[in-house]
């Protein structure tokens, strides 16, 4: 049998997320000692001291946000005050206003939430969001001037305007007046506005500092509304438009804006605006019980109902942007301010049908990419440390999406573009940890057109001409700032646990973290030499899978799920797991399950070094399309892995040992660090490889 010819199989292309792993540091000592003090669980103290909270005083105003005695905004922000006096002067005088907004969920709310309040109020005001396909992202000359012949005496930009210097310019000119309401970094020229209203002008300690676009127009329509005393009935339609809206633009859930969430996600459920009902319903959000969130249809008689910011991230959200991104905004403008039940249900059906529309484009696309990239940048990506993908015939609107999955998968910031025509390139950006967005493009501005952003996301243009030039450009910078141990996804794990550890009590006791979303993500927590009893493919390219965990002679089970993760199916059998927990209702039964983020080969399959076989065990795999091959094999009575390249180049390696030796013959080789991204990554396909082979012999 061990004589036969390597099966079929030994060819191996299946691979493994390639992700760094960081596992919090388990402070116990400390844990237990907040814990006692806050009367919580020590696992939910640790989960904390992750995040930086390590007083009583601190836990008690994270979880307890709305005892913070929050500064008047009007202190903080220098030119709120000057805002509000505009607003008022034109309310009163009756002068058009007009806001200039953006297409994406931030933008968008952002503009709903200023039609809503300010027509309540008592103003003239209307909008307009410069089209995604045909002019980009931010206020034009063509808005201003076009604003300016229908009479427009004051314009308000929200989600944009920062870097908008030569549109709002001539704004000026003409005699209109300008507040920019935005959050994007600040640029080196600021423009020439009547007022500008950005939170990253403002003390970084500020509560107020993280607020996305829709944060900056919920405090100047509050404000504004306090000015002239009409708040009543306008607070919470505006926080729920600001809910929506801040956690769609993964706005970070800190300070301000997780105590204003927390409070709009209770209200969102009983919402009284037709568009949020709407959109609910269409998209099948259910609310949850307060105490237990998590569990479609959980609690339906529970007077206390609030969604989770994965109903809106995930379901609301998404519906929203689509149309920003492939439609027309007006459809969500529309749903936002009606008060006609019938239009909002017409509105959010059009939302649903284009997000499916979006959802097979970004498939499509995302597999253009990914056969792009395999064929053209894979072997060089170690050294270029960035990736810029460039192709015709890509739908602008979505090609920001599949830059993120770009990233999720190869670990490098991405910039990736379509050709608008043969002479212009339009694209978005996403990066990583370790990696400003905005300073790249500020690194390239004078190879760029318009281009703007923050320090994980943006957008650009250049001359068709420049694209080399700009992919030689930030090639330069990503190797300013990025060592090759920065190459891969980075996990963050919070703390481990064992199968019998996961119940619905520990699931209720992460509450006290909610909401979750960015800078306090859902916990993560991984459980080592777990064995995959059963699995498969469900859906688009979902693993479904039930897993085991032996403690003490016992087994313990429990489902999974891993959202698009085909690419990895099948799993091995046994792995390390690194999961978020969910709630789940089926027929009246709730149970836990586990949702893979992370998984990577345990480190008991070192045992394979240790095999019992006589003779040595070998594979052929392929790694980076290029095919090697591999074997364990003994060296003075020590095991020893040997992988060899198509050139005839041997890395060899033994367990537990972080130096290597590589070279054409062992006399002639060089010692080498394999726990360096090129090496690690081509061993661990090895150990695959070869742990496939043990388990079929």
């Amino acid at each position: 049998m061990l004589n036969r010819p390597l099966p079929e199989r030994s060819q191996i292309r299946r691979r493994l997320p390639n992700q760094r792993w960081q596992i919090y540091p388990q402070k116990t000592d400390l844990a237990e000692k907040l814990a006692v003090s806050i009367n919580l669980s020590p696992i939910i103290s640790q989960l904390l001291i992750n995040r930086g909270i390590e007083t009583p005083a601190q836990a008690q105003a994270f979880l307890e946000p709305e005892s913070i005695v929050l500064p008047p905004p009007l202190e903080e922000f220098p030119d709120l005050a000057m805002s509000v006096e505009l607003l008022h002067e034109a309310i009163a005088s009756q002068s058009k206003i007009a806001i200039c907004g953006d297409y994406d969920a931030d933008g968008m709310t952002s503009t709903a939430l200023l039609l809503r309040s300010l027509r309540a109020l008592g103003a003239q005001v209307d909008y307009a969001i410069p089209s995604r396909m045909h002019e980009g992202y931010g206020i034009n000359k063509r808005i201003v001037e076009e604003f300016h012949s229908e009479g427009v005496k004051l314009i308000l930009t929200v989600d944009n305007g920062i870097s908008a210097y030569e549109p709002i310019a001539r704004a000026r000119e003409l005699g209109v007046k300008v507040i920019v309401t935005d959050h994007h970094d600040i640029p080196q020229q600021l423009p020439p506005a009547d007022a500008i209203l950005n939170p990253k002008l403002i003390a970084e300690s500020s509560p107020y500092r993280g607020v996305a676009g829709v944060g900056v127009a919920y405090i100047l329509a509050v404000c504004l509304a306090q000015q002239l005393g009409e708040t009543k009935g306008l607070i919470q339609p505006m926080l729920e438009l600001f809910t929506l809206g801040t956690i769609a633009d993964l706005a970070p859930l800190t300070g301000v804006n997780r105590r204003w969430v927390k409070r709009g996600l209770k209200h969102l459920p009983k919402s009284k605006l037709p568009g949020v009902q709407a959109l609910i319903q269409i998209a099948g959000v259910q609310a949850k019980e307060a105490g237990r969130q998590g569990g479609r249809g959980a609690g339906e008689k529970n007077s206390s109902k609030s969604l989770k910011p994965e109903d809106i991230g995930f379901r609301l959200g998404p519906r929203i942007n689509a149309v920003g991104r492939i439609g027309d905004p007006q459809t969500v403008i529309d749903l936002l301010t009606t008060d006609d039940m019938g239009v909002a249900l017409t509105r959010a059906m059009q939302c649903e049908q284009t997000n499916t529309s979006r959802q097979q484009m970004c498939e499509e696309i995302e597999q253009e990419a990914i056969a792009y990239v395999e064929s053209e940048f894979i072997a060089s990506l170690p050294q270029d440390r960035v990736l810029v993908v460039i192709q015709s015939e890509w739908h602008h609107g979505v090609i920001g999406i599949v830059a993120s999955r770009l990233v999720e998968r190869y670990g490098v910031p991405v910039f990736i573009g379509t050709y608008e025509d043969e002479t212009h390139i339009r694209g978005s950006a996403r990066g990583i940890p370790e990696f400003h967005v905005f300073e790249a493009l500020e690194y390239c501005r004078d190879l760029l057109g318009k281009f703007g952003g923050h320090k994980a996301a943006g957008g650009f243009s250049l001359p068709a001409e420049n694209l080399e030039l700009v992919r030689s450009r930030l090639i330069d910078f990503a190797n300013q700032c990025l060592e090759p141990q920065h190459l891969k996804p980075l996990l963050k794990i919070d703390a481990q646990a064992n199968f019998n550890q996961i119940n619905h009590q520990l699931f209720q006791q992460l509450n006290a973290l909610h909401p979750c979303g960015i800078d306090n993500p859902d916990p993560v927590f991984w459980t080592p030499n777990v064995q995959v009893i059963e699995q498969q493919t469900i859906g688009k390219g979902h693993i479904k899978a039930t897993l085991a965990q032996t403690i003490d002679n016992k087994q313990y089970t429990i489902k999974a799920i891993a959202w698009r993760w085909r690419d990895y199916y099948p799993l091995p059998q046994r792995v390390d797991i690194a999961y978020k927990l969910r709630e789940n209702t089926f027929n009246g039964n709730t149970t836990i399950e586990l949702e893979l983020v992370g998984v990577r080969l345990t480190k008991a399959s070192s045992q394979i070094f240790y095999t019992s076989l006589p003779n040595p065990l070998r594979a052929t795999f392929q790694h980076n399309q290029r095919q090697y091959t591999c074997g364990i094999y003994q060296n003075n009575s020590f095991p020893e892995l040997r992988i060899k390249n198509p050139e005839g180049k041997i890395l060899v390696m033994q367990p537990e040992r972080t130096i290597g030796l590589l070279g054409i013959s062992r006399e002639a080789a060089i010692e080498v660090d394999v726990t360096q991204p090129q090496y690690d990554s081509i061993i661990q396909a090895a150990l695959q490889a070869l742990s496939y082979i043990n388990a079929e012999l």
